[in-house]
């Protein structure tokens, strides 16, 4: 089975509650919807949640959030090919897997797209306090070209991506202390390109910390779903 959950910020109490209710094979796939949390701080720290997760020993396929480095950018990890598409992992933690973004896996007969990354709305907020932060964390150019060719190729049934489409991105959950006319909303405003093209099934998001369902959006943040 594949379950599916939101941003878990390298914190695992969602995890063992998603172990806790529905204990999940070692052949089952838990999709994380990015900020997972085990590439951030670049310490042992990081390290520690992933021997955790790699306890659980079903399978992590973790989209790429906007408060985590880029896996691209570890040495430690390295590439193969999963269910269709690529991924990176480490040696040590082989149950935790991310996907490359536009690449399309088939889980559960599901042909499903990875569309990661987002704005950080703390971005100067963390930069002032010398907290991480990565310049690289939307869809790049070559990453978006990419994705728009793979779906001119391919028929999708599920999106899994970390932010969602312009057009449904939820007001009450913006923070009252940011200025939103500062808030780049390109990568949203390019998804909405995106969603307008294909016809999915369902399309199940993370990011905005609230669950919620939208037509075929599942906005997730301790939430969790099972593929259907």
């Amino acid at each position: 089975m594949v379950y599916i959950t939101g941003d878990i910020h390298g914190s695992l109490e969602t995890i063992y509650d998603l172990f806790d209710k529905h204990s999940p094979a070692k052949d089952d796939i838990v999709v994380i919807l990015g900020d997972v949390g085990v590439n951030y701080t670049g310490t042992l720290q990081d390290i520690g949640i992933k021997r955790a997760m790699n306890r659980f020993g079903s399978t992590f396929f973790c989209i790429h959030g906007n408060h985590e480095n880029r896996p691209q950018n570890i040495a430690s990890y390295k590439e193969k090919e999963w269910n269709g598409g690529r991924v990176l992992y480490e040696e040590d933690f082989p149950n935790i897997l991310f996907p490359i973004d536009g690449d399309i896996f088939t889980l559960e007969g599901k042909r499903c797209i990875v569309i990661g990354g987002a704005y950080s709305v703390d971005k100067f907020y963390r930069l002032s306090r010398g907290m991480k932060w990565w310049p690289d964390e939307q869809p790049s150019p070559v990453i978006k070209e990419y994705l728009e060719q793979q779906l001119a190729d391919n028929t999708v049934d599920i999106v899994f991506s970390h932010t969602c489409p312009a057009k449904y991105i939820p007001t009450e959950c913006f923070i009252s202390c940011i200025d939103q006319s500062k808030v780049d909303n390109s990568t949203e405003q390019w998804l909405d390109t995106i969603e307008d093209k294909i016809n999915y099934e369902a399309w199940y998001l993370g990011h905005w910390h609230t669950d919620k369902r939208i037509d075929r959006m599942h906005f997730l943040f301790h939430g969790i779903e099972v593929l259907e």
